[in-house]
């Protein structure tokens, strides 16, 4: 006699406690090595360090050039410096905060940016990061745990 393949198949595990313990404390080592790991596993990049000066627009841009850059002149560690702002609008002889990397070159141009603008990222990607690195994870437990359990019988209905 032929025993049909779902009576042959083993009885479904039962989920237990330890079987959840097991789980939740995997991925909670995961989040915690995530976590440890810093900054850079999300993405926020390292900031330099800025300097805020007060700078006077020598060569405004115009806004329709799309890559508009201005030129601003500008008190660096006791020289008068020049430097090229990404940006454009404003006027001749304008007054702007500007902030100027620290370790800025001796001689040259410096890149400098408006100082209230801040170039990288927020630090909103390492929160959500971690949640989805946690949903992650209970996605990974639930489904191991549909594999191990195996197929379910279907019941027909009449």
């Amino acid at each position: 006699m032929r025993q049909r393949a779902d009576q042959r198949r083993r009885p479904t595990p039962p989920l237990t406690w330890k079987v959840l313990g097991v789980a939740a404390a995997t991925g909670l080592l995961i989040v915690l090595a995530a976590w440890w790991a810093g900054p850079s596993l999300f993405g926020v990049p390292a900031v330099a360090e800025m300097r805020t000066v007060e700078a006077t627009v020598t060569l405004p841009a115009d806004c329709s050039n799309p890559n508009a850059a201005e030129t601003v002149r500008f008190e660096f560690g006791g020289e008068t410096r020049n430097g090229t702002l990404n940006g454009c609008g404003h006027d001749q002889d304008e007054r702007v905060d500007i902030a100027v990397p620290s370790e800025a070159p001796e001689s040259g141009l410096i890149d400098v940016q408006l100082a209230s603008t801040a170039l990288g990222t927020t630090d909103l990607r390492r929160p959500v990061g971690l949640v989805l690195l946690v949903l992650s994870c209970a996605a990974g437990g639930m489904y191991a745990y549909l594999v191990a359990r195996g197929p379910r019988r279907t019941v027909a209905l009449l």
